[in-house]
C-alpha cells in the first residue's frame, strides 16, 4: 500500500477528528489502488487481502456454500 501520510493530509479530510481521518485516508488509499481494476481483478484483490489477514491471525473461517442455480422457467 502507498504511504498513508499522503492521504492523511488530503484537504477534504484534514479537519476531521483523527480516528475518522484515518478511516477516510485508508478508504482513499484503497480506492486509488483499485480504481482501474475490472470487477474480476477487484474480487481477486479483495480475496487475497482477506486471505492474508486470515493467515496472519490464524482465523478459522467457515466457507459458505456456492449459491444454488435456479432452473430456467
Amino acid at each position: 500500500m502507498s504511504d498513508l501520510t499522503k492521504y492523511m493530509n488530503d484537504p477534504d479530510i484534514v479537519n476531521e477528528p483523527m480516528p475518522l481521518r484515518e478511516v477516510h485516508a485508508i478508504r482513499l488509499m484503497l480506492h486509488d489502488e483499485t480504481k482501474h481494476m475490472s470487477p474480476e481483478e477487484h474480487a481477486v484483490f479483495v480475496n487475497a487481502e482477506a486471505q492474508a489477514i486470515i493467515d496472519k491471525y490464524g482465523l478459522k473461517v467457515k466457507r459458505s456454500e456456492p449459491p444454488l442455480r435456479r432452473k430456467p422457467v
